[in-house]
This record gives structure tokens, C-alpha cells and sequence, in this order.
């Protein structure tokens, strides 16, 4: 649907009035309408889908909190916010929004309590052998590469991915909870809707939205403001082009419906900035099971270009965006086991040269590859990229296979980073960083806490989290 910005005073009379009005009902978009409740306003919130959840609902459900939250406690681990900040502002890396993450860091232990209050269940149990959610309903994981190079001589590693108590994918149990509360509240929701125009004084301020439901259009006057979570742009091609164009090769695109980008489209048609639009988290989850670390991933040179027993979110950045997604896992039939998530073996040899030839790899250059790994896998180093044990085993056991990691014939998972650039309120700023009245964002729709270097649960985090300050905000402005 077209989307647009008119002059407020062309609005005789709006059809009613809200507080605060939430584009969008996803973790994001219900933590919005929670702390907008908290704080007293009257919250409509709106859906284009029949219900509420989103990319959220479809997500393993991992929020990545630390510092020393109930359940890493109760799992025997220690953390602090400063060694978890020390981890995100490394991991993230250049352009990181240091204020975001300080404060985040600061009071991720109080947003755990925040979510077990709305209903969210956590089974104090640790569960070790798997990135992101695991297969049982296990509450604690690594969620991202602390505890591995560069990072665990960094800051002191803690797993940090809190999972709802549900076995697998957890998303669904977490947006259940929220929506439930969101309901419990007394915010109201209007499903089947979108947002078709934002009604925009003269002096800048966002005072009013239209919304189309079944064709049916109708004003709404906001009195405290428009907070916009409508999810990323990863399911629109030509934003993609425009901004990472690579992501346009990733076979899976993790998202619902909405992720079309219209929200941030929206807010840079009122003026807004953005921020980090050319970033992506790409997920190459090749090293599950574990064992598989053991593995070496390399290039069409034929050279190693990371420590494999690093997060696969971390696997598949520099995979597509270094290597342009033409990587293969190599493995010997001592610790080979089929990987998850339908990844080949797409060549055999008895020899190393001989599996080369098969990939149509540089003469010799796997044979050195293996070689130089092996000589220092003997003596438990890896002077190139400092992976650990267990998964430091020298490659001789025939037969050597390749498990294709090329973008046309693997699993690349992918979504997008940057949106309108906000402060730590959730205030939409414009280009010069000047604040737009009465509008604001949060989730994907925004640039938030990761801007690379992603570790799962980031995402839901950073929505809940923002979210909450930014329905706050709009509630008493």
C-alpha cells in the first residue's frame, strides 16, 4: 500500500483520538503498548495481519539479557553489565550506538524480571551443544561467540540467550504471553489494519494517522504519539538493491508478512534519518550439530577465513559478505555426522588433492590448507584463527568430503539491521539528529543495538527493551 505524509490542516475533524497509537504488533510493537499502559495512556494498537505476533512470533524466542539476570544465576553462571558490554560493543563492532548498548547492558537484568512479570516462563536449566534455541525446553544457551576468538580474551564469556520454556522454536510462547498482557492492559487493537498517511503540522510534529481496514479509511487524532514497529525490509527486493543487494542471495529471508520495509518508508517520508541500512544478519548454521566444528571452512581458494566453533551468525557474515557465499565445510570421516537444516556433501575424495580437483579448487591449495591446520592441531593451536578445543582435530581419517556452503545450494538465513535512526527513548530523529514531535519507533523498523557482529535474541532485546522506553516516552510527551 502507498504511504504518505499530508498537511494536518487538512484534517477538518478526526473520526477519534488516542494518547499513543502502535503501528504494528510484534515484541516490538507489544512492549510499546505495555509501557504506554504503564505509564497511563489511552493505546490503540494496529495490525496489518488477522492477529498479533509477527517475525517475532516466528523466531526461536532467544533474547539475548545478561548482567546477572535470575536465570544464569540459577544456572550457576557469573556476569556482569560491564563484561557484557565489553562482548557487545567488540562483537558489534564500528557505528555501534554506544548509548543504546550502556544503557541496555544497565538494565537488562530488570527487563528479564520485566518479561517472567507479563507470564513469560523459564525453566532454570542450562543446555550446552547448540546455537540459538534448543531442542528441549531448556531456559540458558550460547546464544552468539563469547567464548570464542577474538572475544573470550575480550571479556569474560557468560551464555547469555534466555529461551522461554518451550521445546524448540520458542517465538510463538513468547508472543502468546505479550499479547496476552497487551490485552490484560486495556490497549486496544485494531487487526487487518495499515497505516496509509501520517498527518504532520507545519512545525514537524506527527499529530494523526490514517488507517485503511477491509478498504474502509478512518483519522485518528494522537495526542502524545506515532511509535512505528513495523519490522525490517528484508522482504523488499527493490530496498534490498538499493542498500545489500548481497541479501538478495540468501535462500531464507526470516520474516512475516510485513517485513516490507513500509514502516521505515513511512518515517523518511516525515522527515526521519536512518541508520545502517546496508546491514544484515546473515545466519549460516552449518556447525550444527557441534561436532562439526571440527570442520574447516574455506573459500574458492581453497583457505581458511575463520575459526569454525564461531557463532553461525558470525559463519554466515563472513561468509556471504567476505567471501560472496562461495564456501565449502571441510570434513574427514572421523567426526563427520549429517548436518541440520538439509546441508550436502556435494564432493568425496580419499585424498585431499583429490577432494581439491572435485571443488575445482587452486592445485595444492587444500592439501597446504589441511597441512598447516594438522601441524599445529597437533601441538592444540591454531595460530590463524584460535579455535578451541574440543573441535581442534587434526583432518587424516579418509574419506575427506565437502558439505556445500555456496549460496545457491545452501541454507543462508537472513534479515535486515538498519532502519530510521531514533535516540534511547525511541524518538525518530531526522538527518541532523534532531527529533521529529510525535513520532517514534522500535524493533526492526529501527537502527538499534546491532549493526553487525549479531548474537541471537538481539533483536527481540533490543524491541522489548526500547520498545518499553519508547511507549513510555510517547505516553508523556
Amino acid at each position: 500500500m502507498k504511504t504518505e505524509v499530508l498537511d494536518a490542516g487538512s484534517i477538518a475533524a478526526y473520526d477519534e483520538e488516542v494518547d499513543v497509537l502502535v503501528v504494528g504488533l510484534g515484541a516490538a510493537g507489544a512492549a510499546t503498548a505495555l509501557g504506554a499502559r504503564e505509564a497511563g495512556a489511552d493505546v490503540l494498537v494496529v495490525e496489518r495481519a488477522g492477529g498479533g505476533g509477527g517475525t517475532s512470533a516466528m523466531s526461536g524466542g532467544v533474547i539475548y539479557l545478561g548482567g546477572g539476570t535470575a536465570l544464569q544465576k540459577a544456572c550457576g553462571f557469573e556476569d556482569t553489565p560491564e563484561e557484557m558490554l565489553k562482548y557487545l560493543q567488540a562483537s558489534i563492532g564500528p557505528g555501534r550506538d554506544d548509548a543504546k548498548l550502556e544503557l541496555y547492558c544497565d538494565g537488562t537484568v530488570e527487563h528479564f524480571d520485566w518479561l517472567v512479570a507479563q507470564g513469560v516462563p523459564y525453566k532454570e536449566t542450562f543446555y550446552y551443544g547448540q546455537s540459538g534455541e534448543p531442542p528441549t525446553d531448556d531456559g540458558l544457551v550460547w546464544s552468539g561467540s563469547e567464548n570464542v576468538h577474538p572475544f573470550r580474551d575480550l571479556a569474560k564469556p557468560a551464555p547469555r540467550g534466555h529461551v522461554a520454556a518451550v521445546p524448540g522454536a520458542a517465538g510463538h510462547k513468547i508472543m502468546s504471553v505479550l499479547c496476552e498482557a497487551v490485552e490484560r492492559s486495556g490497549a486496544r487493537t485494531a487487526f487487518n489494519t495499515t497505516c496509509s498517511a501520517l498527518f504532520q503540522e507545519r512545525d514537524g510534529r506527527i499529530t494523526g494517522i490514517r488507517l485503511e481496514t477491509f478498504g474502509e479509511s478512518r483519522t485518528i487524532r494522537v495526542r502524545g504519539g506515532v511509535v512505528l514497529t513495523t519490522g525490517g525490509f528484508v522482504l523488499n527486493d527493490e530496498m534490498l538493491d538499493a542498500y545489500v543487494p548481497a541479501a538478495r542471495k540468501c535462500s531464507m529471508r526470516v520474516a512475516a508478512d510485513g517485513d516490507d520495509g513500509s514502516g521505515i518508508r513511512l518515517g523518511m517520508a516525515a522527515g526521519a534519518g536512518t541508520r545502517h541500512l546496508d546491514k544484515v544478519s546473515v545466519s549460516l548454521p552449518v556447525t550444527q550439530p557441534w561436532d562439526l566444528k571440527a570442520g574447516l571452512l574455506i573459500n574458492a581458494q581453497g583457505q581458511r577465513f575463520i575459526n569454525e566453533d564461531a557463532y553461525y551468525g558470525r559463519l554466515g557474515d563472513y561468509a556471504l559478505l567476505r567471501q560472496e557465499g562461495r564456501c565449502w565445510l571441510i570434513v574427514d570421516d572421523e567426526f563427520y555426522t549429517p548436518a541440520e537444516y538439509g546441508f550436502e556433501l556435494v564432493a568425496v575424495g580419499e585424498t585431499p588433492a583429490e577432494l581439491g580437483r572435485e571443488l575445482g579448487l587452486p592445485e595444492g591449495a587444500l592439501e597446504s590448507t589441511i597441512d598447516v591446520f594438522n601441524l599445529h592441531a597437533d601441538r592444540g593451536e591454531d595460530p590463524l584463527f584460535g579455535k578451541r578445543e574440543p573441535y581442534l582435530k587434526p583432518l587424516r581419517t579418509a574419506p575427506f568430503g565437502a558439505i556445500d556452503c555456496t549460496t545457491e545450494n545452501a541454507r543462508y538465513a537472513v534479515f535486515t539491521l538498519g532502519g530510521l535512526s531514533t535516540d534511547v527513548d525511541g524518538r525518530v530523529l531526522d538527518p541532523e539528529g534532531r527529533t521529529i514531535p510525535g513520532l517514534y519507533g522500535a524493533g526492526r523498523a529501527t537502527s538499534g543495538l546491532a549493526v553487525g557482529g549479531y548474537s541471537s535474541g538481539l533483536s527481540l532485546g533490543d524491541g522489548t527493551f526500547f520498545g518499553r522506553r519508547a511507549g513510555r516516552t510517547a505516553a508523556t510527551s
